[in-house]
């Protein structure tokens, strides 16, 4: 794999532009140009009750909080997407009002592409189980790059870790190595023949 990516997104009307608890969307600068803060290691927008009062007023439906049986249904079209375009992913967390996924991928394709498949055959997922509603996820997302094996590392912990996740999954090679490492750092012996993540 060329490139490394932690996509994230929400659900539909959870987690507004302008919500005190940090997003990324654009929002206009002290010019009135459009801005988005969304560069690794700065911090985003958050809390700007105006920004998320309008948004919440331009809604269209009600907002999406996805119960298990959706997350396993979300979480099983991610993997089947992903080996269906030749991608892999090393994570993911599918809790009840956002998505995490690890992935990477041969070549440099756009991430905003990317992570518009997956919402997109997520969506045809959900619509076929559960029809009746047009608007699963918010617009747009947050494309991170991992350039670095460390910075790859934290990004499936991070996701490993989430708090309240409704479905957590982990490439069974990446779990084997980071149970490896933990146990290295914790003077624990690492087990014999632990399978590598594949090559490229």
């Amino acid at each position: 794999m060329d490139r490394y990516w932690l996509l994230t997104w929400t659900t539909y009307g959870t987690w507004l532009p302008g919500d005190r608890r940090g997003f990324v969307s654009e929002v206009r600068d002290e010019t009135g140009n459009k801005v988005l803060h969304n560069s690794p290691g700065t911090p985003c927008d958050k809390d700007i009750p105006p920004l998320q009062a309008y948004a919440a007023s331009i809604t269209a439906e009600d907002a999406v909080w996805l119960d298990l049986a959706q997350a396993r249904a979300v979480a099983d079209q991610l993997r089947e997407t992903a080996a269906h375009r030749g991608w892999w992913i090393l994570a993911l967390a599918v809790m009840a009002n956002h998505v995490h996924l690890v992935v990477g991928v041969p070549g440099d394709p756009d991430p905003e592409k990317l992570r518009g498949d997956f919402k997109s055959w997520a969506t045809r997922r959900l619509k076929d189980g559960w029809p009746g509603r047009d608007n699963w996820w918010t617009k747009g997302g947050s494309d991170r790059p991992k350039k670095t094996p460390e910075a790859i590392r934290a990004a499936v912990v991070y996701v490993r870790d989430q708090p309240n996740a409704l479905v957590v999954w982990i490439d069974p090679r990446i779990a084997a190595r980071l149970a490896e490492l933990e146990g290295e750092r914790r003077g624990v012996s690492p087990p014999v023949n632990a399978p590598e993540a594949p090559a490229g």
